[in-house]
């Protein structure tokens, strides 16, 4: 049974049974969700429904879950089932079913689906922890007792193994293990399920979801008891497909081949080629998945995550040899392999080769430069005896040539060497000690935003948004709170958009009917398909159950709605200009401005800007009408609609289109402009880096851009009256005096150089004769050192072997230069020593080498003292 039998049987399993197939979410969780930083099991996107704060599409649900774990990028290649990107199956119940459903669905499918045999079943159970204050869980050992599996193949494990938690907060609940009895041929009669040992296999975990734990080890009732299970896709391929290995399965064996093609090894014949292999394996499917969905390479975040797999990948293909560009040959096996079952990776192929190649370029100059480095590093240690290299070493690496921390502990194992891990934090930890201690002050502070969740949780009705059709209405307060002096509103329909999207939240006012209050809407938080204003009471005051007039500021929506249709043209004007890699990374849409983030490495030229502004303008004055239709999801991709990475959209989508739609459509829930022409003019105000392999535009819409444009011509017109100019001749004036000034300068070089020729002999003249030797200590006039080693120059070629001390007081600094003949070198005389003695009077410091060096000071009044120890320092050492 290959890998998709195995994926399609399970899903249509669970489907015949009740339950309503999802397609799996993002890697990149929604921004709702700040838990983890990449989707790390099946339910972690329905953590909203297990939590009670949005409707499940269904009770019964299953799913195939794109999943990617980052503790175990260290294991992968070590071991034989370690993955890093991993395709988790599941069914979940969320208020129906609970324990005994979850049991017999997995019995059956276990035996009937995949042929297992009832007596090489084993299971496991949670056996209780002191400190949740939770006892043995009787329940479930009976259940699967009711089923046929005998006492002594159920197991009771600890915490450790048998409750599963989402995170440090989060769902949680015990869980029940099925594994898979390999024989004794694998291990011995006291092995057991749970243990480290090779005899039993898991291959399914049932999670009987009942807590919210919130804070950490303090458990509290979900709205309902719910089944979250987990059952690797992978891993049951290895079993179904007889091989001892994930690594060795259809999905893995022929990036396995490629590797030994690209490479010449041979799978099997030696541990660190076969480490190697299985590292490039799931690491290419892993930073295949991960650009797919939005991912860049950065030094922050899931990017850093993402950058981390790439350079451990190319280190291990540098190591075994490759020809470049491998990185690329391995997505196109990973597409060809998977991009069936995820279209994703046809729809970002362009995206995946161009990132996958600029960092496979660019970090191969540094893994060259770092890996040398290391190497002498590791040799120094060896020689020594050390067992450990030096946290200042590692980091040295880490922070000058940008060679990662984790790639030095994995290179120094393998010489049987540590790192000081604890001292090299240290010393990470100093470097951002403010940026960390001002993380931990926010991290401290009121939280607006969860204060309002708890406030929506105690009232089971949801406000219906209605700000698409209207931005005025009569409605009624659903209920009220008073939190840190300011006041919670919740309302039974609301025109308010809330904060989302990129989109700032609508400001506006509540007006009451009967006793004249007035209240001004200051915020409004989307907490799933819910909201809640915040508002500051001005006059008299609200109650609940009171009918209150809700009205939008419509100049402040409008603003906004003109500044959000605008980076849906810009987005499509850069992928136009740049390529489809370039997809959005993040946007701030509000009344003043808009901000759009979006993946590519490098800076735009004048050019480029200019290209994509006068395209997205164009548009505007092409008066496009601009649409929002209510569609299916498949529907929408189906038209090609862009979506936001890490956003989570249901199976009926909101899609936002200009004109026809060819240009650009967007999936979207926020507000806009009816037609293009409402946004008047964009001006691209700025572009800048947001992170690595991000780029951020600024720009402005609308009355804010005329402004800036008059502004502008205000300038012009300023700059034109200076020069005595029309304005349209401004800038050939403008250029016209550069080219003088440049005349002037290089003029004014060439008659310094003249005058300074001229005095040469007169120069030279002055050189002393010290035992037996031509020596010339005089301070002159130059302007930097530069002269000043241009007139040594010319001096040596009047006075042949000598030694000369020049120095020059300029800009308040002082330039000191000696020149030693080498045959003066012979009988003692150090241009470097010499300097550093005539530095030191001065303030200053230097060197070089015997027959030449320069050095700098803080003093000039001080420079014929300098002059006058670099000559007493010089008969010195010629015994004069």
């Amino acid at each position: 049974m290959n890998s998709d039998e195995i994926r399609e049987r399970f899903l249509r399993f669970f489907e015949e049974r009740g339950h309503t197939r999802l397609a799996s979410a993002s890697l990149v969780p929604p921004p709702s969700d700040r838990t983890v930083l990449l989707t790390t099991a099946g339910m972690q996107p329905l953590k909203p429904y297990f939590l009670g704060l949005e409707t499940p599409p269904a009770s019964r649900l299953t799913s195939c879950q794109k999943c990617f774990r980052t503790p175990d990028i260290e294991k992968v290649g070590s071991t034989l089932r370690h993955l890093t990107f991993f395709e988790m199956l599941g069914n979940f119940s969320i208020g129906d079913y609970f324990k005994q459903g979850a049991i017999e669905l997995a019995w059956e499918l276990s035996r009937e689906v995949f042929g297992f045999s009832q007596e090489d079943i084993w299971v496991t159970v949670f056996a209780g922890d002191d400190e949740l204050g939770l006892g043995p869980d009787e329940e479930a050992i009976e259940l699967w007792q009711a089923v046929g599996v005998p006492r002594e193949r159920i197991v009771g494990c600890a915490r450790s193994e048998n409750f599963w938690e989402a995170g440090p907060v989060g769902p949680s609940g015990p869980c029940s293990e099925l594994y898979l009895d390999r024989g004794l041929h694998f291990g011995t009669p006291e092995d057991l399920p749970g243990t480290d040992n090779e005899r039993f296999l898991e291959f399914w975990n049932l999670v009987f979801m009942q807590y919210d734990q919130n804070p950490h080890d303090h458990l509290t009732p979900l709205p309902a008891r719910s089944i979250d299970t987990g059952l690797g896709l992978n891993r049951m391929a290895a079993i179904l497909q007889g091989k001892d290995s994930v690594f060795e399965t259809d999905q893995f064996w022929p990036l396995i081949e490629l590797g030994q093609e690209l490479s010449g090894q041979r799978y099997g014949q030696d541990q660190h080629a076969d480490r190697a292999l299985r590292i490039l394996a799931d690491h290419a499917r892993g930073m295949s998945f991960m650009v797919a969905d939005g991912v860049v390479p950065s030094n922050e975040d899931r990017g850093y995550v993402l950058r981390r797999l790439m350079r451990r990948a190319i280190q291990q293909g540098r190591r075994l040899q490759m020809p470049a560009g491998f990185l690329v040959r391995y997505a196109n096996v990973v597409r060809e392999l998977m991009g069936a079952s995820y279209g994703e990776l046809h729809q970002q192929r362009e995206a995946i080769e161009t990132w996958l190649s600029s960092e496979e370029d660019n970090f191969g100059r540094t893994l060259e430069q770092g890996t040398k480095l290391l190497d002498d590093v590791i040799a120094r240690a060896l020689a020594g005896g050390a067992q450990t290299i030096a946290a200042s070493d590692a980091f040295t690496l880490h922070d000058t040539y940008g060679f990662p921390f984790e790639l030095t502990t994995e290179l120094a194992s393998e010489h049987g060497l540590s790192v000081d891990e604890e001292g090299f934090a240290s010393l990470m930890d100093s470097q951002r000690a403010r940026a960390r201690a001002a993380a931990s002050s926010a991290g401290e502070q009121h939280d607006p935003r969860e204060q309002a969740r708890l406030f929506a949780s105690q009232h089971a009705s949801k406000t219906s948004f209605v700000g698409y059709d209207t931005q005025e209405l009569t409605t009624t307060v659903d209920a009220l709170a008073q939190d840190d002096g300011r006041l919670l509103v919740k309302l039974t329909e609301s025109p308010f958009y809330p904060a989302g999207g990129g989109q700032i939240a609508d400001q506006g006012e509540l007006v009451c009917e009967q006793e004249g209050c007035l209240a001004r809407v200051k915020d409004v938080f989307r907490l799933g398909d819910d909201q809640v204003l915040e508002v500051t009471l001005e006059r008299g005051s609200l109650q609940p159950g009171e009918r209150i007039l809700a009205r939008v500021d419509h100049l402040s929506r409008h603003a906004t709605e003109c500044n959000h249709t605008a980076t849906h043209l810009l987005h499509a004007a850069l992928r136009e200009r740049l390529g489809t890699h370039v997809r959005q990374a993040g946007s701030y849409v509000g009344l003043d401005k808009l901000r759009f983030d979006f993946s590519h490495s490098h800076a735009l030229s004048a050019q480029e800007l200019a290209d994509v502004e006068d395209q997205v303008n164009e548009r505007i004055l092409a008066n496009e009408p601009v649409s929002a239709i209510t569609t299916t999801l498949e529907e929408a991709k189906s038209l090609g609609a862009m979506a936001l990475f890490g956003e989570k959209y249901g199976d009926v989508v909101r899609m936002v289109q200009i004109g026809d739609g060819s240009y650009s459509r967007e999936l979207c829930g926020g507000t806009h402009v009816r037609t293009t022409a409402e946004i008047g003019l964009l001006r691209i105000t700025a572009e800048t880096s947001s992170a690595a392999n991000v780029r951020r535009i600024e720009a402005l819409t609308g009355p804010a851009a005329v402004t800036l444009v008059r502004e502008h011509d205000r300038w012009l017109s300023e700059i034109a009256r200076t020069l005595r100019a029309k304005p349209e001749d401004a800038l050939r004036v403008v250029r016209e005096r550069d080219e003088q000034r440049r005349a002037l300068e290089k003029s004014l070089k060439s008659d310094t150089k003249r005058n300074g020729a001229l005095d040469v002999a007169e120069l030279a003249g002055r050189a002393l004769d010290i035992s037996g030797a031509r020596v010339l200590t005089e301070a002159i006039d130059a302007p930097d050192a530069k002269a000043l080693l241009d007139i040594a120059d010319r001096v040596k070629g009047k006075l042949g072997d000598a030694a000369i001390v020049l120095g020059a007081a300029a800009d308040g600094r002082v330039h000191l230069l000696v020149s030693i003949a080498p045959v003066l070198v012979q009988r003692g005389l150090n241009a470097s020593e010499l300097v550093k003695v005539a530095a030191a009077v001065v303030g200053g410091g230097g060197g070089g080498r015997d027959t030449m060096a320069q050095a700098g000071g803080r003093y000039p009044e001080k420079l014929n003292d300098a002059l006058k120890a670099a000559r007493t320092a010089i008969e010195s050492a010629l015994g004069g």
